[in-house]
């Protein structure tokens, strides 16, 4: 993907596959069949006559736009099957923060990196996820699951979470992955929950042997650990950034002084010492209420503010 956002793809198509799209060309790619600029394309039957003469586009540029329409139409059919548990869809991550600047991107199961405004209008007839995470831990909020494979809604928080193989190195990304059981195999006890599961390619996956091969441990902050064999560690990374990059700009979280209109961050700290079971670690201990001070007491302990 150059800088630009742009992908330069090159084919040597069999006579077969150009058969193929030179009859989806010939209607898809014909002048006025989806064109973006239309405010509503034409996607089947004959386009209007405004349609083929407002239509300036080259003939790549509608090559182009029909290979998107008949990938639409391919992915919409429900015919794909699934994908890893997930039906065939375009998964894109982003934040809410990008979303409601405009101003952001957001990246595809894949690897791809999307504009945002090109999210938003993608987004505009597909389902939303929202993916909440815990902002001290990292956890992912109440998912979890008894079987040994994870379920759809876990596949989409371990995508937004990892977005691809978490082995450091491996840039393999969320598409290719498979639900790696972190802690420990599903038959040796493990559990399906999602901060117990990772995703992993294939071979990484099954790498991980206990018994003096690979193993991984998940941290304090739900990024999952490879720890290599003794005879294969130099000290390397333990930790893949490679799908996540944004994560090395952002340092843990710092205490915020406590000012006079400072009640958000005060409400924020109690409510994760109480709702995290490992609040006292990531916050330190709760400071001694005092009546006397702005905006009085805390409340108790069963009740929110």
């Amino acid at each position: 993907q150059r800088e630009d956002g742009m992908v330069d793809v090159s084919a040597t198509l069999t006579p077969e596959a150009w058969a193929v799209w030179e009859a989806i060309f010939a209607k898809f790619a014909a002048p006025g069949m989806c064109n973006p600029d239309d405010p509503e394309p034409c996607t089947s039957g004959t386009p209007s006559q405004a349609q083929i003469d407002n239509d300036h586009r080259s003939l790549v540029q509608r090559q182009h736009d029909a290979m998107v329409a008949a990938g639409r139409i391919a992915l919409m059919s429900g015919e794909l099957g699934k994908l890893n548990g997930l039906p065939v869809s375009v998964i894109i991550r982003t934040t809410l923060q990008d979303l409601e600047s405009r101003a952001g991107v957001g990246v595809t199961g894949g690897g791809t990196v999307v504009p945002i405004g090109e999210v938003i209008r993608m987004a505009g007839h597909a389902n939303h996820y929202l993916a909440v995470f815990d902002r001290a831990t990292g956890s992912a909020l109440d998912l979890f699951r008894t079987k040994r494979v994870a379920s759809a809604a876990q596949r989409i928080m371990l995508i937004a979470r990892d977005g691809g193989c978490t082995k450091p190195g491996c840039t393999v990304g969320a598409y290719g992955c498979q639900g790696h059981h972190v802690e420990a195999d599903f038959a040796k006890g493990g559990n399906t929950n999602v901060d117990e599961l990772g995703l992993a390619c294939g071979p990484d996956n099954r790498s991980v042997d206990n018994n003096g091969g690979w193993t991984t441990r998940m941290n304090e902050r739900c990024e999952v650990e490879w720890i290599p064999p003794p005879s294969l560690d130099t000290g390397q990374a333990r930790i893949n950034y490679y799908h996540r990059p944004e994560r090395l700009l952002h340092p843990p979280d710092e205490p915020e002084p406590q000012g006079h209109n400072d009640t958000e961050a005060e409400i924020e700290s109690a409510g994760s010492a109480q709702g995290n079971p490992r609040g006292d670690e990531t916050n330190g201990p709760r400071p001694t209420d005092d009546a006397g001070e702005p905006g009085g007491p805390a409340p108790p302990g069963d009740q929110a503010a």
